[in-house]
């Protein structure tokens, strides 16, 4: 089947190559990939590697791979729209994540929660109407797969611009705990599957879901994680690579925090250690860099990421040269089996956030909400999830409110709302409202670049 694709972001130096090789993996598919981004340099290394992978014996499906320099190029025509895009610099990033910390706020992620999640959310806000307006008028028909953080946000904004939007966002944190379900099944019972092997009834807002039921055949996999956490719990176990790689690699964990959750919620969050503790209280788990290394996860810092940025853009180039081999893996996302399904291939159910139709109880309609989805035919229908319990859907519900806050003063450009909205994250808890509006204004002005044209920096000293 021929199709158009358009990547808004398309200068990717991480997750485009990801999609790249699982779209070569796949067969029975062809067509454009239209790469958009204002980094050009970046996008015409993409469209070198893409063109170079068509080469490669291994490739079934081959695109042609475009760099479009004007967004209506780029989305004219396009069947599916991809949005993986970083919205300002490492230099905002840094103030996002690291600026709260002369008030002990420490963030392991800041990109969704947290005094970050908001700053990050302001900037991401103007681009996500602009891109919602651009699809409307150039290929209101196509289907929007969102990668980008926070993801709620930006899916929520493309949603309130483009009502008729046909748009999900994808995370793979859900598959991690999935993962984790089969290293306590292997563990426990000696059983070896794989996440695809087990089913799981998930629901809660992205980076912050819950799974409330798991099935290996008829076996109920949460009734392993007691026992699992009886042997493992105090050294940690990642669920991926090596069962200590959590003290070398900052993106790894020893899923201490989740086990810790359900001991004490009995349904396990479904999401890595170093999202879930963003939307707990500070004193639980982020208190200090000390109970972050008790709880066995990292802070992800600003220097590494700019030192992998560095190393990925330098593997780009070689790649794109053709000093550097190429070779084709598939990963363990699901955005080109979702695009099948879509297309009419084999259906598939899986997570991903939509707006709330019904499908999750306890938090209001037409508020983004992670759940499964059956992806088929031109369709994609959320499954009704199992209600939650009372208090782990208190905790969501706050962050759903949290992010419907966010959203509404950003979509206004209201400083109070938004600031309102910052005070009330649960990392923010146990400081005085003054020294958190001396913070507040700190980050705005930190990233002002990416928001002056878009808010009025004459009423930000109003905000109480």
């Amino acid at each position: 089947m021929k199709i158009k694709i358009a990547y808004l972001g398309g200068g990717s130096k991480m997750w485009a190559r990801v999609f790249m090789n699982d779209l070569a993996l796949t067969d029975d598919l062809s067509g454009e990939i239209a790469l958009y981004d204002i980094d050009n340099e970046a996008a015409y290394r993409n469209e070198a590697i893409g063109n170079r992978i068509n080469d490669l014996a291994d490739c079934k499906s081959k695109f042609n791979y475009v760099v479009k320099e004007k967004i209506e190029d780029a989305l004219c025509g396009a069947d599916f729209v991809i949005i993986s895009i970083l919205p300002g610099t490492f230099k905002e990033m840094r103030s996002d994540v690291h600026a709260p910390e002369k008030l002990g706020i420490y963030q392991s992620v800041g990109d969704t929660a947290g005094p970050g999640g908001v700053l990050r959310a302001m900037r991401t806000v103007p681009i996500y109407e602009y891109f919602a307006k651009k699809i409307k008028e150039c290929c209101p028909n196509a289907w929007v797969i969102n990668f980008t953080n926070p993801m709620s946000i930006c899916v929520q904004t493309l949603y309130d611009v483009y009502p008729n939007i046909k748009a999900f966002g994808c995370c793979h944190e859900v598959f991690h705990a999935q993962e984790f379900l089969c290293l306590c099944l292997n563990k426990i019972k000696g059983i070896k599957a794989t996440r695809k092997d087990i089913y799981t009834d998930a629901s809660g807002v992205n980076h912050f879901t819950w799974i409330t039921e798991a099935k290996y055949n008829n076996m109920d996999l949460l009734s392993l994680i007691p026992p699992f956490a009886e042997k493992y719990y105090e050294k940690g176990y990642y669920e991926g690579g090596t069962r200590y790689q959590f003290k070398k690699d900052t993106f790894a964990y020893g899923n201490k925090v989740k086990m810790d959750l359900y001991a004490k919620y009995q349904v396990l969050a479904a999401a890595g250690d170093r999202h879930l503790v963003e939307f707990l209280d500070r004193n639980w788990y982020l208190k200090n860099p000390k109970m972050v290394k008790h709880f066995a996860y990292g802070l992800t810092t600003v220097d590494y990421r700019e030192k992998k940025q560095k190393e990925r853009i330098e593997e780009s180039i070689l790649l794109a040269n053709g000093q550097k081999e190429i070779i084709l893996e598939k990963s363990t996302e699901e955005a080109v089996d979702l695009m099948k399904a879509i297309l009419g291939y084999n259906p598939i159910i899986s997570n991903v956030n939509m707006l709330n139709l019904g499908q999750m109880a306890g938090i209001r309609k037409g508020a983004i909400v992670e759940t499964n989805c059956i992806f088929t035919n031109d369709m994609v229908k959320p499954v009704i999830a199992k209600e939650l319990p009372s208090d782990v859907l208190a905790l969501v519900n706050r962050a759903s409110l949290n992010i419907d806050t966010t959203y509404e003063g950003i979509k206004n450009r209201n400083w109070q709302t938004i600031f309102n909205a910052f005070v009330n994250q649960p990392l923010c808890s146990g400081i005085k409202r003054e020294k958190l509006r001396d913070l507040f204004i700190e980050m705005v002005n930190n990233t002002s670049l990416y928001l002056k044209d878009y808010y009025d920096f004459n009423t930000l000293d109003n905000v109480k």
